[in-house]
């Protein structure tokens, strides 16, 4: 896109049918598959999206970029997602819409203490819940002004994108993770399986998980958790 037709898009006033039009969206996630999800859902309501997947990403975006809104998922490589967000919360000027998002619906009390406005559960997929989330929270007139009917919509990611994140976890695993990382793998995998209602591999990491919390011995769930993973990248079925 040249700059001059950036700068037009950026410019157009929100619609019925594009209520963010002209608003970038800024989604600190580390899952691609989940990331792609946001991508459809913005790219539908006619906003432009960037990307960071970590903590220190989303530092440098924000050192360049001024988005309109920012999502962040609460549980990052690099970090609480919650950090990004009290630290976002306190900035001057603040960012219009700052909203967690996570898989794990525990998180929502954690984004909502860090200061974020809102919060979305995963799999966020709804075109209108989406759309009702994000405009809920924009300041009086940056949204649509005029009625509209909300959208059917769902969105399908790529399923490509699913098998990256799924690589990026073996790969993850082939390192001997030390606990912190055992629960940054719970963690990440429970938000991208219940994204793809793969619901085996959701009930791996949920068990990964709550191993770890109470201390236990987790060579078996880690097992199961790879064992599900190959399973997935050999036979490329996606639920």
């Amino acid at each position: 896109m040249s700059d001059d037709m950036e700068r037009y898009v950026l410019n157009r006033a929100p619609s019925a049918d594009r209520p963010l039009q002209g608003m970038t969206v800024l989604v600190v996630e580390d899952s691609r598959f989940a990331s792609e999800a946001i991508r459809l859902l913005c790219l539908r309501s006619g906003a432009r999206i960037r990307r960071a997947d970590s903590l220190a990403a989303a530092h440098r975006h924000l050192a360049v970029y001024r988005p309109s809104i920012i999502l962040v998922d609460m549980g990052l490589p690099d970090g609480s997602g919650a950090d990004l967000i009290h630290e976002l919360a306190q900035a001057t000027p603040r960012v219009a819409v700052l909203m967690g998002i996570s898989g794990d619906d525990d998180a929502q009390a954690l984004a909502m203490e860090a200061g974020a406005d809102g919060f979305m559960a995963k799999p966020i997929e709804s075109l209108a819940q989406f759309q009702q989330s994000v405009l809920a929270h924009l300041p009086a007139g940056e949204g649509p002004t005029k009625p509209r009917a909300l959208p059917t919509e769902t969105v399908s990611p790529d399923p490509v994108a699913f098998q990256d994140d799924l690589t990026h976890v073996a790969d993850v695993i082939n390192q001997a993770p030390d606990g912190r990382t055992l629960d940054y793998i719970a963690q990440f995998l429970s938000g991208v399986a219940r994204t793809a209602h793969d619901y085996p591999l959701e009930a791996a990491a949920v068990s990964l998980a709550q191993s770890r919390a109470n201390g236990r011995g987790t060579g078996s769930d880690v097992a199961r958790v790879a064992g599900i993973v190959q399973e997935r990248l050999q036979s490329r079925v996606w639920i």
